[in-house]
C-alpha cells in the first residue's frame, strides 16, 4: 500500500479537525471553583464491572476511571484530541517520529512523580492486554530521551495516528510503572486525575475523594470531555449502583443522590415538574447488537442474515428508548466526515419471510438461539424482549439469558460462552466517528468473538486501508465498503441511535452533560 508522508498526515489530520495544536501556549483565566466541599451522590443504572481502565470498553467504568486516570492525549467535548497528560507533541517531517512533552510537576496518587518510564510502562502493558492495542500496530517502539519527554516512532506514517491514539474507547490511561507489570484485574487503581480512589464496594457504590496534589494542565481554560483544565470542588463523589429505574428516581426525587444517569422517558415529565429537580438530554448511542461467529447457529451467515431479515429495528430501537430514538443503520453520524450509507438495505428489513427462506437455506433445525441481554439497562432488555418475538415469528427457537451487566458484559467475550447475540450500545465509537467506529469489527479487536480471534481477511484488509490511506476521501470510501461488508455478513446489527437522560438536583452546579459523567468542575451550593 502506498504511504502517506507527513504533509499530508497533518493536512488530512486538521481536514477532519482531528489534531490540537503543537505548543499552546498557557490559557488565562482558568476555572476556579466558586464552592469547594461536601460530597457529589451519582447515581448509576449498572453495575461497574472493573477500574482497570485499560482492559474494558464498558461505560461504566469509563463513567468513575476517567476521573481518576488521564492519558497523553483524549477528546473534548466536540470528538477533536486535546492535550492530557502530553501539553504539545511534534512530528518529524517524514511523519515517523511523535514527540510528546509531558506535563511537569505530575504526581501519582500514592506520591511518586510522573515520568516518561511510567508512560513508556503503561503502553508495554497496553500492548499486551489492552483492549484496543491494535491501536499501536503502526508504532515500531517508544523512547524516554527524559522525565519529561515521551517519543513515539512508527513503522510507517499513519494519517490516523492521533485520530487512533487519542480515542476513549479503550484509552491508554497512564498508571505507575509498577501497577504497569500486573495483569488484567490485579493493578491498585492509582492515576493522576483529580480524584484519587478510596473504595470499590461491588454492586454497592465506588468512592472518590480528591487529590490535593492534582496539577491541571494549563493548556485550556476549563474542562473540555475527557480534557480540559479540571478541578476537584467537591471533597468526595460516591457513585451508587442503583439499577432499579424506580429505585433511582425516587432517590434523585427526595434528594439521596445529586445526578441519576438514565432517566426513562416515563418519568421526565414528573421529574420536570418538581423544584429542585433538573433534566439533561444528548444523543447516547447507536442501539446495536453482535453476533457469537463461534457458536452455532449463528457460526453460519444464511442464520445470521436471516436475523437481520427478521428484525424490525424501529421496533426494537422503540422498546429500548421508550419511544426516543431515530432511524439509524450507518455506523457514523450524518454529520461526520466518515458517514456512508453503503449496505444499508440490509437494515431495518423486517422481513420475516425472507429471514424463512434463508433459514431453509441454511439447514437450520431448530437449534436454540441464545440472546444475552440485562435488565440493568432498559435498551438491552426490551431491545431483548421485542427481538425474541420476532425471530420466533420468522421461524426461530430463542432463548433469553438475563444476566447481571458486569456478568453479561464478561459472558459476551467467552467465544464459548452460552450465548449467540449480545446487545449494547456503541456510544464512545460512533460519537467519535472516524475508523474508530469500525475497530470492532477488525483483528484484534473483533467483537463477534471470531473462532481464534480470526476474523475475515477481506474486513481486516478494508479496515486497513480505512485507518492507513494517505487521504482522507479514500479513508471514507474505504469505511464505506467496511460498514457494507459488516451489515452483508451480519458482524452486527444495527437498530437505531437512542437518546440519554440525566437529573440532577438544582444544587449541583457545572454540571455538562457528556458521554460519560465528568464530576470535575462541579460544586453544590449550600
Amino acid at each position: 500500500m502506498k504511504q502517506p508522508n507527513a504533509r499530508l498526515i497533518l493536512r488530512s489530520s486538521i481536514a477532519a479537525g482531528l489534531i490540537f495544536a503543537a505548543g499552546s501556549a498557557s490559557a488565562e483565566g482558568q476555572f476556579e471553583c466558586p464552592v469547594v466541599g461536601g460530597e457529589l451522590i451519582v447515581a448509576v443504572e449498572s453495575g461497574i464491572p472493573t477500574l482497570d481502565q485499560q482492559t474494558t470498553s464498558a461505560g461504566a467504568t469509563r463513567n468513575v476511571a476517567m476521573n481518576i486516570f488521564e492519558a497523553l492525549i483524549t477528546r473534548d467535548a466536540d470528538m477533536n484530541p486535546v492535550p492530557d497528560l502530553a501539553t504539545s507533541f511534534d512530528v518529524s517531517d517524514d511523519g515517523l517520529r511523535y514527540t510528546f512533552h509531558l506535563r511537569e510537576g505530575v504526581t501519582f496518587h500514592n506520591g511518586k512523580p510522573m515520568t516518561s518510564a511510567d508512560v513508556a510502562a503503561s503502553f508495554d502493558r497496553y500492548r499486551e492486554i489492552g483492549g484496543n492495542r491494535s491501536n499501536l500496530d503502526a508504532v515500531e517502539k517508544w523512547e524516554m530521551p527524559d522525565d519529561n519527554t515521551f517519543v513515539l516512532v512508527l513503522k510507517h506514517p499513519q494519517a490516523t495516528f492521533i485520530e487512533n491514539l487519542s480515542t476513549y474507547t479503550v484509552p491508554i490511561v497512564i498508571m505507575p510503572s509498577e501497577e504497569a507489570a500486573k495483569g488484567v484485574g490485579e493493578i491498585d487503581i492509582i492515576g493522576t486525575g483529580p480524584f484519587k480512589y478510596v473504595e470499590f464496594v461491588p454492586d454497592s457504590h465506588v468512592l472518590l475523594e480528591r487529590f490535593d496534589d492534582y496539577v491541571p494542565t494549563a493548556v485550556m481554560e476549563t474542562n473540555s470531555g475527557f480534557g480540559g483544565y479540571k478541578q476537584a470542588c467537591v471533597d468526595s463523589v460516591r457513585f451508587r449502583m442503583i439499577t432499579e429505574t424506580g429505585a433511582r428516581m425516587a432517590a434523585l426525587e427526595t434528594g439521596e443522590v445529586h445526578i441519576a444517569t438514565a432517566v426513562p422517558a416515563i418519568s421526565k415529565k414528573r421529574l420536570a415538574a418538581l423544584d429542585g429537580v433538573e433534566l439533561a438530554s444528548r444523543l447516547q448511542g447507536l442501539s446495536m447488537g453482535y453476533p457469537n461467529f463461534s457458536n452455532a447457529p449463528t457460526d453460519n451467515l444464511k442464520v445470521r442474515q436471516a436475523m437481520a431479515a427478521a428484525i424490525n429495528a424501529e421496533e426494537i430501537a422503540d422498546a429500548a428508548s421508550d419511544g426516543e430514538f431515530q432511524l439509524q443503520g450507518a455506523f457514523q453520524y450524518p454529520s461526520q466526515a466518515y458517514y456512508s450509507e453503503a449496505g444499508l438495505d440490509m437494515y431495518n428489513q423486517n422481513n420475516p419471510e425472507k429471514a424463512r427462506a434463508l433459514l431453509k437455506e441454511a439447514g437450520y433445525n431448530n437449534e436454540p438461539v441464545i440472546l444475552l441481554a440485562t435488565q440493568q439497562f432498559q435498551w438491552s432488555y426490551n431491545a431483548a424482549l421485542v427481538m425474541s418475538e420476532q425471530l420466533k415469528a420468522a421461524g426461530f427457537n430463542v432463548e433469553l439469558s438475563v444476566l447481571d451487566w458486569p456478568t453479561a458484559l464478561a459472558t459476551s467475550r467467552d467465544a464459548d460462552g452460552a450465548w449467540n447475540f449480545f446487545f449494547t450500545v456503541w456510544t464512545s465509537t460512533v460519537q467519535q466517528g472516524g475508523p474508530i467506529a469500525l475497530r470492532g469489527f477488525a483483528d484484534p479487536n473483533n467483537v463477534f468473538t471470531p473462532p481464534n480471534n480470526k476474523g475475515p481477511a477481506e474486513m481486516n484488509e478494508i479496515f486497513d486501508r480505512v485507518e492507513n490511506s494517505a487521504t482522507l476521501e479514500e479513508r471514507v470510501a474505504a469505511f464505506g465498503e467496511g460498514q457494507k461488508y459488516a451489515l452483508e455478513n451480519v458482524l452486527g446489527i444495527p437498530f437505531g441511535v437512542l437518546k440519554s437522560t440525566e437529573g440532577l438536583r438544582s444544587e449541583v452546579k457545572g454540571f455538562k452533560s457528556f458521554t460519560n459523567v465528568q464530576v470535575s468542575n462541579i460544586w453544590i451550593e449550600q
